[in-house]
């Protein structure tokens, strides 16, 4: 039976409903009438067969139970991941945007337009973004200019800019705010003399003097009401979108180094340890015939792509570093490998259930049901540096409800006594590892382990729920 998407409701002519694999769209009669009109345009299809529009067809009246409730429904193509915003990469985020922008550009021209905005309008699929919003397509009201360039700017380019021009991660702010960064925000973080290039003064200065000057009022906070007069014009909207465009291009993120940008270098490891390990996921991925993993603490995501090599076909990549895991993705872009999708995902603060009624935006652990996980080179620094004691740490691996690859390093272990030096004496005396096994045992059936020379791996199964 299908259940509505917690996160489509904002649409008043369509919803999303999840009907086991199957992602489908319900459509009210001026809904169904507007897809009709634009999937019919050469535009539309297009932007199918380049794959920045995703997979969907109309079903046969009467196919689905649903169409007792709407006029038309809509198959979509299932993306493997439902990632946020707040969970991308600088490039990513701007990549995102570029393809919106073109999106909209395309659909102007040919008598359209995107009647939204939002950064939300889009998921990554091999390696790319991909717009999965197909309800936002509309004929455009001839009174109004392009009602997303606000929410562009908020999603969009203010984000990118804090970050680009003040070196502030965009990611907590978009995490308690689905809405984005208001501009009025944007322009107090970033300097005057840093907004007057790229067209960014256009955009941030100018548009947060219009919204102090309306108070924050949302029908004249864009700057909007002049073209409104004029009616919408596919001439000023492009012109419009050409230079956000550009604005966006010349927006760079020059990080040099972080916590972990260097700790891909695998020089620590002792003799044959290291393929030791790539052995013992490789068989993990064998034996459970994994074809999703999550690996957690991926950095340059070693591992993942190790995972890739012993047969599965979709790795997310997580690690809360945001420059390694820009790095990955730029890599990967570079290369066109698109199975493996990077994510910033802080392991002590994951992503929660945001929006309206904590519903509207899922938690990781809700979105991502791996057929096999991997914690490699994590445990020490969940439990040593951030103090989350050790059946904690299972009972978070225990939400993916997969089968767990994880390593444990032994309390003598070099880096865990690097750790160690740098708290009180006696504060960390649980941290061993027949604590650590206690911990497992209660969550998960132990397969298979391996001890390496201070570390020992595990595979373990999940205990029936």
């Amino acid at each position: 039976m299908s259940q509505p998407d917690p996160g489509s409701f904002r649409d008043p002519l369509s919803r999303v409903h999840i009907d086991g694999d199957d992602i489908l769209r319900g459509l009210t009669p001026a809904g169904l009438a507007e897809y009709q009109a634009v999937a019919a345009h050469p535009f539309y299809a297009q932007l199918q067969d380049e794959g920045l529009v995703v997979g969907t067809e109309l079903l046969e009246p009467g196919s689905h139970p649903l169409h007792a409730q709407y006029a038309g429904v809509l198959r979509h193509q299932r993306v493997e991941l439902i990632s946020y915003p707040y969970e991308w990469t600088f490039e990513m985020l701007r990549d995102a945007a570029l393809v919106h922008l073109d999106i909209t550009r395309r659909a102007v021209a040919a008598g359209f337009s995107t009647k939204d905005a939002t950064a939300y309008n889009l998921a990554f699929a091999d390696g790319r973004p991909v717009f999965i919003d197909i309800g936002s397509f509309e004929k455009p009201p001839r009174d109004e200019s392009w009602p997303g360039y606000r929410q562009f700017c908020e999603l969009f380019l203010n984000p990118l800019a804090i970050c680009a021009k003040t070196g502030v991660a965009y990611h907590p702010w978009l995490r308690g705010s689905v809405g984005g960064i208001a501009t009025t925000d944007a322009a107090a973080l970033i300097p005057l003399h840093r907004r007057l290039r790229h067209g960014l003064a256009a955009h941030i200065t100018l548009q947060a003097r219009s919204q102090r000057a309306a108070g924050g009022e949302d029908d004249d906070a864009d700057g909007a009401p002049a073209r409104r007069v004029a009616g919408f014009s596919p001439t000023l909207v492009t012109a419009q979108l050409d230079n956000l465009e550009q604005a966006i291009r010349h927006l760079t993120w020059k990080a040099q180094r972080s916590v972990w940008s260097d700790y891909g270098d695998r020089s620590h490891y002792a003799g044959d340890d290291l393929p030791a390990k790539r052995t013992f996921v490789a068989e993990a991925i064998e034996r459970t015939g994994a074809r999703s993993v999550v690996d957690l603490g991926a950095n340059d995501g070693y591992f993942s792509t190790a995972a890739l090599e012993a047969g599965a076909t979709h790795v997310v990549a997580a690690d809360f570093d945001h420059l390694v895991v820009d790095r990955l993705y730029r890599h990967l872009k570079d290369i066109g490998e698109g199975r493996i999708h990077p994510l910033v995902l802080d392991l002590t603060n994951p992503s929660p259930g945001t929006g309206w009624r904590g519903r509207e935006r899922q938690p990781f652990t809700e979105r991502t049901r791996p057929d096999l996980t991997l914690c490699l080179a994590v445990v020490h620094h969940l439990a040593i540096t951030n103090t989350v004691p050790l059946p904690e740490i299972v009972d978070f691996l225990a939400e993916l409800r997969s089968p767990l690859v994880v390593e444990f390093p032994h309390p003598d272990d070099p880096k865990v006594q690097l750790l160690l030096s740098r708290k009180r004496a006696g504060l960390f005396d649980h941290y061993d590892r027949t604590n650590f096994e206690a911990a497992l045992a209660a969550r998960y059936t132990i397969e298979r382990t391996e001890t390496l020379r201070t570390r020992t791996l595990y595979h373990a199964t999940p205990l029936p729920v």
